[in-house]
């Protein structure tokens, strides 16, 4: 998808956050060694994420495989629980688990519409069962999943209602994913990665539902994708992430138009775009850190083209570089103040020896995610 082509989104309805994520912070237990020598380090996934989905509007979270964007959409949607950090719902913070109240207020679409779908049961199977844990079938359920499947463009209704998952294509089987999460009446789609597995020519398709979902029910959406050009075909704003942290957040048009942070500049030049008359200039070189053991300082520092002495010293703070624009970077700060935090001593580095997880942990932490 080319960036010149895309369109702006249109203009947030609110500007109130329905769904707020402050501080996020999650690390899981990594198995290192065998046998008697066995031991778990830890593995920094996501840390002091912060977020905000406002109705009528789409956030969408980018960054490369790895960078933590589905750990932090599974702790919005309280799948997984945050070792640090709060989830608040229009302003008040959500207790640990996943109450069922929250679970009807903010619904998760998965990357992959197979898996997620039951394949010895019938489209009209998944649909129901929502409906009915949360007691909203009501006496004609079969108006209400006809009204569902209108809503994610399949039709006629009677027809799809009948078909298995394999009788679906891919983004079919996408659509009756979202009709599945929209059966409840969320006020909240955390979209992960729901185009990267289709095939190219239906991905728009999918990306048109969501921004007509947000315009005309007025919901407030994740859109999680390693696709910088589609985030800003879809999004109003954009947060890009980088080894499990948010490195820069901006109106999408902004941050595509005069990126700020060295990452987001590489994003972009990798991202395909026809009018382009040259070749791409990549000046980044390497491969994303260790979580394990990530680097000093700004994690982005071993691969930055203009990285400094400062820069593996201390991480960089967060700087408004515009209105709405913020840029986690050296480049930004004062250069007397660089030379200030340059002569500071370092922070010491993550360890990646052996550690005991505390008596409190969640136990959902020995399976770590990966992106």
């Amino acid at each position: 998808m080319s960036l010149a082509a895309a369109q702006p989104a249109t203009q947030p309805v609110s500007v109130r956050p329905v769904l707020e994520g402050r501080g996020l912070t999650k690390y899981f237990a990594v198995k290192r060694g065998r046998g008697m020598f066995s031991g778990h380090a830890r593995l920094f996934a996501v840390e002091q994420v912060s977020l905000a989905l406002a109705a009528g509007t789409v956030t969408s979270l980018v960054g490369e495989s790895g960078s933590g964007k589905t750990t932090v959409a599974r702790m919005l949607a309280k799948i997984i629980n945050p070792d640090a950090g709060d989830v608040l719902l229009d302003g008040e913070p959500v207790p640990a688990g996943r109450p069922r109240s929250y679970a009807r207020q903010v619904q998760m679409v998965f990357q992959d519409p197979f898996a997620s779908l039951n394949p010895v049961h019938r489209v009209r199977y998944d649909l129901v069962r929502p409906l009915r844990i949360h007691h909203l079938a009501g006496e004609d359920i079969d108006a209400v999943i006809a009204d569902l499947l209108r809503r994610v463009a399949l039709e006629p209704p009677a027809q799809f209602a009948t078909k298995f998952p394999h009788e679906l294509s891919g983004g079919q089987r996408q659509r009756v994913a979202i009709a599945r999460a929209l059966s409840v009446r969320p006020r909240v789609l955390l979209a992960d990665e729901p185009v990267s597995m289709l095939d190219v020519s239906i991905r728009l398709g999918i990306l048109n539902l969501l921004a007509d979902l947000r315009d005309r029910e007025h919901l407030a959406i994740l859109y999680v994708t390693h696709d910088i050009a589609s985030a800003r075909y879809l999004a109003d704003t954009i947060v890009v992430m980088y080894a499990g942290q948010v490195v820069e957040a901006a109106p999408s048009a902004r941050l595509t138009d005069d990126p700020a942070h060295p990452y987001t500049q590489l994003l972009l030049a990798a991202a395909p775009d026809p009018d382009r008359a040259e070749p791409p200039s990549l000046a980044g070189r390497g491969a994303p850190p260790s979580l394990i053991a990530p680097p000093s300082g700004c994690r982005f520092h071993p691969r930055c083209p203009h990285a400094m002495a400062v820069c593996s010293a201390k991480a960089p703070p967060s700087v408004t570089v515009a209105a709405g624009h913020t840029a986690n970077c050296w480049l930004h700060v004062d250069p007397a103040q660089r030379r200030v935090d340059a002569e500071a001593e370092p922070a010491p580095a993550p360890t990646d020896g052996m550690f005991q997880r505390p008596a409190a942990a969640s136990p959902d932490r020995h399976h770590p995610e990966e992106d």
